[in-house]
């Protein structure tokens, strides 16, 4: 029988976060303190959900983020002010995080990524026109109502649940697609791409950039012609196929999924 306040198990409809895999080794093997493990895993959740092109977290969403607050409370002496703060300082001291003093915001803190290094040494030349993702003081992701577009699994969801497994150089192309398209784009296209038996990112962004050009009236493959009419082969064409190479495989017409 689990403990009380055990942890139930992940769920069909739990969402992922990327995390870089140096997490998991270098850095994993050097942090000793747990304040700094904790503040470290949850950044890089808060990175995440930050939209622009400079995604930032400032000093006080780290020091209100309720799940910080709860988990490095201690029965001593340090408030979990103090562990926050302390875990801050040893992942900027570690190279995990970058800082950076923003006027009118104060402190905040970014992943130590190639981009967000140019991005501050921009920034520090005098350089404008970032989008920065600012949030008020007083922000409590933890608190925060979950919307219905929220629950959408990510792109990174989304790719390694019908595509595969993730490279680290379409890790990236993939966060600037999600920037750039809506989620139910994103969401319709990987399913065109299923039903159409094509199950590979350069045919889901052929989707999404058709519907930047044309429109998302004109639904279906990436083959299309330009005026959106069916190409050669149409939508109920691949499907077809599809379906007719599936039976003659299996000996049976594959199971849908429900809704479709």
């Amino acid at each position: 029988m689990a403990p009380s306040g055990a942890f139930s198990g992940f769920t069909g409809k739990t969402l992922y976060t990327p995390v870089p895999n140096p997490v998991f080794g270098p850095i994993l093997e050097q942090i000793q303190d747990l304040a700094e493990l904790k503040v470290t895993l949850r950044g890089l959740w808060l990175f995440h959900r930050k939209r622009g092109a400079l995604r930032t977290v400032t000093l006080d969403e780290f020091l209100a983020d309720r799940s910080l607050i709860k988990g490095l409370r201690s029965d001593g002496n340090e408030s979990s002010e103090e562990a926050i703060r302390q875990g801050l300082r040893q992942a900027v001291n570690r190279g995990t995080f970058l800082t950076h003093q923003l006027e009118g915001t104060g402190t905040v803190f970014l992943l130590n990524t190639e981009a967000d290094r140019r991005a501050i040494a921009r920034l520090n030349a005098g350089e404008a026109g970032f989008e920065i993702d600012e949030a008020a003081p007083e922000f409590d992701p933890a608190q925060r109502e979950v919307t219905p577009e929220e629950e959408r699994p990510n792109i990174f969801a989304l790719f390694e649940d019908n595509i595969g497994s993730l490279s680290p150089l379409l890790a990236e192309e993939l966060k600037e697609a999600e920037q750039r398209y809506p989620a139910v784009w994103l969401h319709e296209a990987f399913g065109i791409a299923v039903a159409e038996n094509k199950r590979s990112w350069r045919y889901v962004a052929g989707i999404l950039r058709r519907w930047t050009a044309e429109g998302r009236e004109n639904k279906g493959g990436a083959e299309r012609g330009k005026d959106g009419k069916p190409g050669r082969h149409t939508e109920k064409d691949n499907r077809e196929k599809y379906l007719d190479d599936y039976q003659r495989r299996w000996g049976k017409p594959p199971r849908q999924r429900a809704g479709r």
